[in-house]
């Protein structure tokens, strides 16, 4: 390799290293710390066609048909968010303290039986055990005792740092609000201003930019849309196959939650088959992991297949970056990540940036 090749790839290096490093600081750090004007700017950037729609079908001026807009938005997302929040931590707040009582009540009289059920056996095959098998049994009990004793002093103390965290939250959320008002008020001039501040190529490659991370981010929440119908479908038929009753209801909240990373669907019918084993039922725990097994597999075939085709990506790039995005910045890299590569591609392709060696007819790693 020559110095000037050399030169150029250190070069090379630096520039994207210096890009990566920026990237995970505004991710990390700068987006915390800025969170409720990035959202509110994102909000008004949602809000912006509603606004000039209303401003000209009526006799309102943009800044009075951003203000009764945004109104309406907060007032009805605000509605929703309150009422579901102040139902679900009601519903933990008294679920919470309960545990140990639950655990005596439902547990506890399933354990003992199934540990008659195993002195019994182990009576009929080798009495001289039974000392050793009683004093191991008091041990696990008492280490289940203590972790539900644990698990419900956790959940108190979660909960208090949270009620602590409100009025925190509470600022947060005002600054967001009255950040929405001023930025959707005055959106098309705050734009304008910020374009000029950009010459002629620099101002082309930031619309460019903003054209297709809007376009592909919808794409994107369609994609998840459909992973989220499909998986809604398939727990359906298979809680109404098993006899589980709401099954539609039932399929709806979890596939919701399916879209969590790292919890997912497994986050609820794994410990529901695990309750219903240790309840006896053990018909329900192998249905119930067998519809889990069969939605989480198709899942995983599924996923990076449409969200890769939606936005150009080959399937084991497109499981590559969501994974690696989950594990460094949890959602926002599930779909930054994609996003981000195949936002790379496209200007690669369009020639704003020469970052990738493709062919003229075929990506290497695209679709």
């Amino acid at each position: 390799m020559s110095m000037e090749k050399r030169k150029k790839f250190i070069i090379n290096f630096l520039y994207f290293a210096i890009i990566i490093a920026l990237a995970v600081f505004v991710l990390q750090f700068a987006l915390t710390l800025l969170f409720p004007f990035v959202a509110a700017l994102f909000i008004a950037y949602i809000l912006r066609r509603p606004v000039h729609f209303i401003s000209e079908r009526t006799l309102l001026s943009k800044k009075a048909a951003a203000i009764l807009t945004v109104l309406l938005f907060y007032g009805t997302i605000g509605t929703f968010l309150v009422l579901g929040s102040i139902r679900v931590l009601s519903y933990i707040v008294d679920l919470i303290p309960r545990l140990p009582e639950m655990y005596l009540e439902y547990m506890n009289p399933v354990l003992l039986e199934l540990f008659r059920e195993l002195e019994e056996a182990i009576r009929q095959m080798d009495p001289t055990i039974l000392d050793t098998v009683d004093s191991l049994w008091g041990q696990l009990m008492e280490s289940l005792r203590g972790l539900v004793m644990n698990l419900s002093l956790t959940g108190m103390e979660a909960v208090s740092g949270m009620a602590s965290s409100f009025p925190v939250l509470f600022i947060k959320m005002l600054l967001m609000v009255i950040s929405t008002f001023f930025i959707a008020m005055d959106y098309d001039r705050l734009a304008s201003f910020c374009m000029r501040q950009l010459d002629g190529g620099a101002r082309d490659l930031v619309l460019q930019i903003k054209e297709y991370v809007v376009g592909t981010l919808f794409v994107c929440i369609r994609s998840y849309a459909l992973i989220m119908s499909i998986t809604f479908i398939e727990l359906s038929v298979g809680f109404t196959i098993i006899g589980v009753e709401n099954s539609i209801l039932i399929a709806l909240s979890i596939a919701i939650f399916d879209i969590l990373p790292v919890l997912g669907t497994g986050g609820i019918m794994i410990p529901w088959a695990v309750i219903s084993a240790i309840l006896g039922d053990y018909p329900m725990a192998i249905k119930l992991f067998v519809v889990y097994l069969i939605v989480t597999i198709v899942r995983n075939i599924i996923e990076p297949k449409i969200v890769g085709s939606q936005i150009g990506l080959h399937p084991v790039v497109t499981l590559v970056c969501m994974f690696a995005g989950v594990q460094l910045f949890g959602v926002v890299g599930l779909f930054g990540f994609p996003i981000g590569l195949s936002l790379l591609l496209y200007l690669n392709r369009t020639g704003a940036v020469h970052i990738f060696k493709m062919e003229k007819d075929e990506a290497a790693i695209e679709k």
